[in-house]
């Protein structure tokens, strides 16, 4: 069984955008490990080398000729990128890898987000023309909604099996007359790292006596960013002494966020710093005692990530739309506890493995936290329950559990 993944963000730092490269990064390692022949076929860093082996993981970095002339990340030049992606990889993924492999052989090749929607087309009709569909199993799955006006939902549906991350987007996918599978994410296995002890017991030794909030998410509206802010301002009029400590990405919704903020008479401190790991998150939370917000404007290492989310009092993963929810799912690997929303997060079970909040009023928020500081064992009861629930999301689980049992019933769509 050979395994072909076609995704615009990938592993590279070029390639990274969001919870995507995590997903692909993790499902193609963990499919080479379990042994299978694996290429992944990205929008990769110019600068690095076209392919690149690692076991039988094999990186193939596309588009590299127009990256070159967008340096700011995988979807600067999105429009050429998806056209020269569509129109050139599927000729030679077939011709060059394919064709000698499907003689006596089978293949599945997972497509990502509707930049690779017209690529599934191209793959579809060549197999055809070669005479090779039925050697192949064709899937392409749907993250989120971005982009979905533009995708030919008839001819996808009759080109591939189309797939999706969770329940809450298998029935927003019925508004465009599809019915997909839900596979859900998986966690890579550093999720499963436990925090750093010493460095978990130095952070909270800092911020005893504070109520520390962690939420780390892209600027977008649909992440409810600005209900984050009327939560820690609710926190603070009741007394709890909050600290917000946030980690968002460059979209524009972010000085709305944080000039918000300041109106709300909340302070703001801008964190940055090139250290990672433990002492790079620490350093940059040194000196908060005046700050209701910090916002860190580095990236956070995995290292920190699960310093930080085991580290806090709770975690907004409070999205209004959320796909599948990544962050909560990290977080109860970390030993954290998590908040969620109540759209994809189809792992979170309210009170007993996560906090989870069906509306935007953050007395919701401020009253189950209340209840649950003055009951340690139940916070105690929600962090054991939500490491056992992140292990049956380990990305090998998934593989096993679900993905490889459904692959003779996704083998009749080449029928």
């Amino acid at each position: 069984m050979q395994f072909h993944v076609l995704s615009f963000e990938g592993p590279d730092g070029y390639s990274r955008a969001g919870g995507i490269a995590s997903r692909i990064e993790g499902l193609t390692q963990a499919l080479a490990e379990l042994g299978f022949e694996t290429h992944l076929w990205f929008v990769g860093d110019p600068s690095l080398p076209g392919h690149e082996s690692h076991g039988q993981l094999h990186l193939h970095r596309w588009c590299q000729w127009i990256s070159h002339y967008h340096p700011g990340g995988v979807y600067d030049g999105e429009e050429g990128k998806e056209s020269d992606f569509s129109s050139s990889l599927p000729g030679y993924l077939v011709n060059e890898v394919l064709k000698p492999h499907l003689q006596d052989r089978h293949a599945v090749i997972l497509a990502e987000e509707w930049q690779t929607a017209n690529a599934v087309l191209h793959l579809d009709r060549l197999l055809r023309q070669e005479g090779l569909r039925e050697r192949a199993s064709l899937l392409w799955n749907a993250n989120n909604v971005f982009g979905f006006e533009r995708i030919d939902w008839a001819r996808l549906a009759q080109a591939s099996i189309i797939t999706t991350v969770s329940r809450y987007m298998k029935h927003s996918m019925w508004n465009v007359g599809v019915d997909p599978i839900v596979i859900p994410n998986g966690l890579s296995a550093d999720a499963f790292l436990p925090p750093d002890r010493a460095g978990v017991t130095e952070m909270q030794r800092r911020m005893r006596g504070r109520t520390v909030i962690a939420k780390v998410a892209r600027f977008d509206p649909d992440k409810r960013c600005l209900g984050a802010l009327e939560i820690v301002r609710e926190l603070k009029r009741q007394g709890h002494r909050p600290l917000l400590i946030a980690r968002g990405g460059i979209e524009a919704h972010g000085h709305e966020v944080l000039t918000a903020a300041r109106a709300m008479g909340l302070r703001v401190e801008d964190r940055n710093g090139k250290d990672t790991g433990v002492s790079g998150l620490l350093a940059r939370l040194e000196g908060t005692e005046g700050a209701d917000i910090v916002a860190l404007k580095a990236p956070l290492d995995p290292e920190s990530r699960r310093l930080l989310f085991r580290g806090a009092d709770s975690v907004l993963a409070n999205s209004g739309h959320e796909p599948f929810g990544l962050v909560g799912l990290e977080t109860m690997a970390a030993g954290g506890i998590a908040c969620t929303g109540i759209s994809g997060e189809d792992y979170a079970v309210p009170g007993r493995n996560a906090l989870v909040l069906q509306t935007p009023d953050p007395r919701e928020f401020v009253g189950l936290f209340q209840r649950l500081k003055a009951r340690p064992a139940q916070a105690e009861s929600i962090r054991r329950a939500g490491r056992a629930t992140a292990k049956q999301y380990a990305w090998r689980e998934i593989i096993e559990r679900l993905f490889l049992p459904r692959l003779d019933l996704l083998r009749f769509c080449a029928e």
